[in-house]
């Protein structure tokens, strides 16, 4: 079965490219980490260690999409969600780092190249569509979960086009051409997303409707109850 898990291996993008890259994720990975100290406090940082542990657990865990092809969560919507930008692209960045180092699932020549994908475009791109979304949405449990689950196709998509993106500019010769090389990335990655959406919507309504004070997208507000049907006077 296929694996459109986004972990690039090596000898897919040239070594110029993934060294560019590499410096240019090292340096937004530095600005998430000033950034993110200024808000981290006592609650985040177990906060922070159990979101990573789950992506990590569930990064290991394929889904099937269609036949012969699987794909497993990204995160960064997860993150993005209950911890923020900054501090949820640390986290997806810990998760990629541990999977290259020590499970080499992504060659570590293309850390840099997965690192701007997987934990830099996907978290910022799913946060930015999750706060958009709750100011049209109500601030309902079905309203998180329809702003998170679009936030999850959305990231997705948009991480793949980063990998896109980068074959554009350094890909090595695959024997296809660019058009149906892409069209095949970002259509399959649709439904990755899709997936991703589902599990990632539930995972984050479940915790706000336990403890919407651990949800960053919430900014500590409970979630809205909806009104009670009114009875009409017979």
């Amino acid at each position: 079965m296929e694996d459109l898990a986004l972990h690039i291996p090596t000898d897919v993008i040239d070594g110029p490219t993934s060294l560019v890259t590499a410096l240019i994720a090292a340096i937004a990975v530095a600005w998430c980490t000033v950034a993110a100290r200024r808000g981290l406090d006592e609650r985040l940082v177990p906060l922070a260690g159990l979101a990573t542990a789950f992506i990590f657990a569930a990064q290991m865990l394929n889904f099937p999409i269609a036949a012969g092809v699987s794909g497993h969560l990204l995160g960064g919507a997860l993150a993005a969600a209950l911890l923020g930008p900054w501090l949820g692209a640390l986290c997806v960045t810990v998760v990629i780092v541990i999977q290259a180092l020590l499970f080499a699932d992504g060659a570590v020549t293309a850390l840099g190249l997965n690192v701007a994908n997987m934990a830099l475009i996907a978290t910022f791109t799913a946060y930015g569509v999750i706060a958009l979304a709750l100011k049209v949405l109500p601030r309902t449990r079905w309203g998180l979960g329809a702003a998170v689950f679009a936030a999850s196709i959305v990231s997705v998509v948009a991480a793949s086009a980063g990998f896109v993106l980068q074959f554009w500019v350094g890909g090595e010769p695959v024997g296809q051409s660019f058009g149906a090389i892409a069209g095949a990335i970002l259509g399959t990655h649709v439904l990755v997303g899709i997936g991703e959406g589902v599990i990632t919507a539930g995972a984050v309504t479940a915790v706000a409707v336990a403890r919407p004070d651990l949800v960053h997208a919430l900014r500590g507000t409970p979630l809205a109850q909806p009104a009670p049907a009114v009875k009409e006077a017979s």
